[in-house]
């Protein structure tokens, strides 16, 4: 009987340890990051991607290269500035609706598309040619399920099985080194007047004709990406095209509560008058919000989607059960979005999605994290003088009244209260159930924010810090800003 207790007992541990353990996960680790995991990659892409020889002409062929070069230099690019990330759990979901498409298409897809997990929140995934495709966590994060993701995924594999990027390469170095093209250059050089008006009819010709062919590709891939998922067996449904209408208009949903509720809850001061937007002296300004959801979309390269909803309606599989995105990926996606957005200091969207998740009834402490973290930062920025910079200024029309507010807010609070802000989040309960590395980055930010001593020797020894007894930490990210490691 003492054996059976004592086992008993052993097991809860084990279970308790496993909970802790899962609670304090890392979203991944600083070494996933694409300048260190992609680094032989990056080497090898530029040795397959070599120009190849398709023009007799050397002028075309030298425009030809240098269109060529630009993708290349691109994506290397990208890779060093850590515009990607190979995480072991959104990385492998999104990379098996790949395997399952090419399973089934090989004649079309005889080598293992290279994936891309692109940390950008925009909705969207490009194909680079090559066989490379990325997708954006903003992309898997928005997807309500996983047909309509591999939806997306299809028709950038099919940009790629038809060779766009490398047709528009072609048309455009044609276009460049064209007698038409310099003749139109040359004439507006020898005018005299109107020579701003002359070059862009000139340059709007070209961008006309490019995006008219750009509309021919991206329907041709839409049909293709039709017939890749039925022969894999994931089921298409029109309507993902009619709900690409609703991508960009996130942060127009209004949340559920007035601003200053999120606020009240951590026990902060707030003033009503931090949201109204200051013109001249004291006054302030409403500003009228309207719909804005019809902007014209002519010229966008993808036709409208309600266009593209007629054109495949009739192809829509009957009898469709949705396949949902796990929980696990979309709750992973969320906070690798939250983060990457605070990295590239786009606080106010940043700080929106967090109150999004609490309207969500979302009561993970990690949140609460990065409410300290977006203060901590705009305080900081504060004291440098690019407080306004931090902020990621958002054109009102793009956005709901709450976030224009908070935009405001963000913007006008006075420093004291930036401090104040700090020092009460600081000094959260939610704190204690952090990760080791996470109290560390606590740390950090006091040295970088309330610390007497704000000296650049300072800062850069507590980074240095940070990352000596955090290596493995995604959060080695932020520290490497203040002593250039990378």
């Amino acid at each position: 009987m003492a054996w059976l207790y004592r086992m008993s007992f052993t097991m809860l541990l084990i279970v308790l340890m496993a909970g802790s353990y899962a609670q304090v996960k890392p979203l991944y680790a600083y070494q996933d990051l694409s300048h260190i995991f992609y680094a032989k990659q990056k080497d090898s892409l530029k040795k397959a991607w070599s120009c190849p020889s398709v023009y007799k002409s050397r002028e075309t062929q030298k425009q030809y290269r240098e269109i060529w070069d630009q993708r290349t230099d691109f994506i290397t690019q990208a890779i060093q500035d850590d515009a990607y990330v190979k995480d072991d759990d959104v990385y492998p979901y999104v990379d098996g609706i790949i395997d399952q498409i090419r399973e089934a298409n090989k004649e079309l897809l005889p080598v293992k598309p290279f994936l891309l997990l692109d940390r950008s929140s925009s909705v969207n995934a490009y194909a680079v040619g090559g066989n490379v495709i990325a997708v954006n966590l903003g992309l898997v994060s928005w997807s309500g399920s996983r047909e309509e993701l591999a939806l997306a995924i299809a028709h950038e594999l099919s940009h790629n099985i038809l060779e766009h990027a490398e047709t528009a390469f072609r048309q455009r170095a044609e276009m460049l080194s064209s007698d038409e093209y310099k003749k139109a250059l040359n004439a507006v050089l020898d005018s005299k007047y109107e020579r701003f008006t002359r070059l862009q009819k000139v340059l709007q010709s070209y961008s006309f004709n490019r995006s008219r062919h750009q509309r021919y590709h991206e329907s041709d891939a839409d049909s293709l990406a039709i017939l890749l998922l039925k022969k894999a067996n994931i089921a298409f449904d029109a309507g993902f095209f009619r709900r690409l209408d609703s991508s960009d208009i996130l942060y127009r949903q209004p949340l559920k509560q007035p601003v200053k509720d999120y606020f009240v809850g951590y026990q902060l001061p707030f003033q009503d008058s931090w949201t109204q937007r200051r013109m001249r002296g004291l006054s302030t300004r409403n500003y009228n919000f309207r719909d804005t959801s019809s902007i014209d979309d002519s010229l966008r390269t993808h036709p409208d989607c309600e266009e593209r909803y007629k054109n495949t309606r009739k192809y829509t599989a009957a009898g469709i059960h949705p396949t949902p995105i796990p929980a696990g990926i979309k709750n992973k996606t969320t906070k690798m979005l939250l983060w990457s957005m605070y990295q590239n200091k786009s606080l106010t969207s940043c700080l929106y999605r967090v109150l999004m998740e609490k309207d969500k009834g979302n009561k993970d402490e990690w949140y609460d994290f990065m409410m300290s973290n977006i203060f901590s930062g705009l305080y900081r920025a504060d004291k440098e003088l690019h407080r306004f910079g931090a902020i990621g200024v958002t054109q009102k029309e793009n956005i709901s009244k709450q976030y224009y507010e908070l935009q405001n807010m963000l913007e006008q609070m006075p420093r004291e209260s930036l401090e104040l802000y700090c020092k009460t989040l600081q000094n959260g309960a939610f704190w204690k159930d952090m990760s080791p590395a996470e109290q560390a980055l606590k740390n950090l930010f006091y040295t970088l924010t309330l610390d007497p001593d704000g000296s650049e020797k300072n800062t850069a020894r507590a980074a240095k810090d940070f990352t000596a007894n955090n290596s493995a930490s995604m959060y080695c990210e932020f520290a490497d800003n203040f002593f250039g490691k990378k």
